[in-house]
């Protein structure tokens, strides 16, 4: 059992309430990920399950045992950070063993563990290299494997990922996905800035909003059916478009629903980026915001050109003055 319940928790750093009555049920065996906006609390989160920052308020359940007063070396949880922490003058394997060797496991249990860790993550031909003979793919990938030889119940991940260029996070993502198909009874908790990541990997995704969770549920959920207007404006990229009405109600139109070339209402070519297979249109339709549209493949407009464009009712969402979603 690796199942994390979270129950009216509250997390202060002195009168800054940063956490407020967060409520969590994350399955065991289940990948879920916390995004939100900088300083909505969801490192400060991770923190407080892997028993690095202590509650200040309400229950924490691990595997059906509360840790509130649980020190973190004794929860049965493996944390891997943003930076690699790897001891430059020990070997990837050294490394790797390390922990182990601290709580004098046998030698035999040792070597196992860490050989099948660099069978999932591919490191087999680099236990014997040093990690400045590494690049930082590897790095992170010996950084989870020495997670991976503890056992643990839970592993929590502090966005692994945002050191690495564009290239490396698409290939350790990889890494991370089949990692997680490897080890189907273990729980995983990562905290991410990066949609691509939250979306491609999560089982359920949890949006934090000023301390709060705004909405947990499965990215296609979130994407389809945002329940407020936060969690439209933050999920998707390019962002959901949102139009203003007189009465307080918003409509929101994801862009690649909208299609240029006929329909009832018109706009002005404001701006236009071509991404090659894709390309944006910015429309000026008087309205505080451009309107973004996705095209595929298309004919891309001019600038200053007025064009017409329509979107099928049915993939329109509506939202009230609350901001809350009406249907």
């Amino acid at each position: 059992m690796s199942d994390i319940k979270v129950t009216n928790l509250r997390k202060n750093f002195g009168a800054v309430e940063v956490l407020k009555d967060i409520n969590l049920d994350i399955r065991s065996g289940e990948f879920v990920i916390f995004v939100g906006p900088s300083g909505c609390g969801k490192s400060t989160l991770l923190r407080c399950i892997s028993g690095l920052e202590r509650i200040s308020g309400g229950t924490l359940e691990i595997g059906g045992r509360v840790v509130n007063n649980v020190p973190a070396s004794r929860r049965g949880i493996a944390m891997v950070f943003q930076s690699y922490a790897l001891y430059p003058h020990m070997s990837v394997r050294e490394n790797m063993a390390y922990s182990m060797k601290l709580r004098r496991a046998p030698k035999t249990e040792i070597e196992v563990r860490v050989a099948d860790a660099a069978r999932k993550l591919q490191l087999a031909p680099y236990l014997d290299r040093y990690p400045r003979e590494l690049s930082g793919g590897q790095r992170q990938r010996v950084a989870i494997g020495r997670a991976i030889v503890r056992d643990p119940q839970v592993f929590l991940f502090d966005e692994p990922l945002s050191n690495l260029d564009a290239a490396l996070r698409v290939a350790t993502r990889l890494e991370i996905a089949r990692l997680k198909e490897s080890l189907p009874q273990t729980t995983m908790v990562y905290v991410t800035h990066d949609q691509v990541e939250a979306m491609t990997l999560a089982d359920r995704i949890v949006v934090l909003n000023a301390g709060r969770v705004e909405q947990v549920g499965t990215p296609e959920e979130l994407y389809e059916r945002p329940q407020s207007l936060f969690v439209a404006g933050f999920i998707g990229s390019p962002k959901m478009n949102l139009l203003k009405a007189e009465d307080g109600t918003t409509t929101g139109i994801r862009p690649e629903d909208i299609t240029l070339g006929s329909g009832p209402h018109q706009g002005k070519i404001a701006y236009v980026e071509y991404l090659g297979a894709d390309s944006y249109a910015f429309l000026d339709i008087g309205q505080d915001e451009l309107l973004t549209v996705r095209q595929t493949r298309s004919e891309t407009p001019q600038v200053g050109a007025v064009v017409s464009y329509d979107y099928p009712v049915e993939r329109v969402h509506r939202f009230d003055a609350q901001g809350m979603r009406m249907s």
